[in-house]
């Protein structure tokens, strides 16, 4: 399997090193650098990783959810899928909501989310007169499903 190097650096006492669960995880695992936290029902709590990436040119790290934390805890990430973009150098930080009815604790060194970094196109938007016609065509939501 081809590796591509994620260069990273921790910005305090409290980082953790990515890591992935598995030799074939597609995410790694994101910890929370932050002390304890609670995160009230309804509500959205930045968490800081304590790191920061150097995704390369022409990749992106995408911010997923841990399944068990979405699962058990009802917490994950507000924005469904984060984006660090390559030129970005800032801390890595999870916007954890919690979609759970009562208030869950997150604590220092625990697995917060986890990131996955792929290809990427870079795109230009031509604007244009129409568009070639599918069989679709402008069915919306709901339009393929079956009868």
């Amino acid at each position: 399997m081809n590796k591509t190097v994620i260069k990273f650096k921790k910005l305090n006492e409290n980082a953790v090193t990515p890591t992935f669960g598995t030799q074939y995880s597609a995410g790694a695992d994101l910890y929370s650098a932050e002390e304890e936290l609670v995160i009230n029902p309804s509500e959205t709590a930045f968490i800081g990783t304590g790191i920061a990436v150097a995704i390369p040119e022409g990749k992106v790290g995408l911010i997923y959810a841990r399944s068990g934390l979405a699962c058990k805890k009802g917490l994950a990430p507000a924005n469904k899928v984060g984006v660090i973009d390559s030129d970005y150098r800032g801390e890595v930080k999870v916007a954890l909501h919690n979609h759970g009815t009562t208030p869950q604790t997150v604590l220092k060194g625990e697995r917060v989310a986890q990131m996955v970094v792929v290809d990427y196109y870079a795109c230009e938007y031509e604007e244009c007169e129409s568009l070639d016609d599918t069989a679709r065509g402008e069915g919306g939501f709901g339009s393929t499903g079956r009868k």
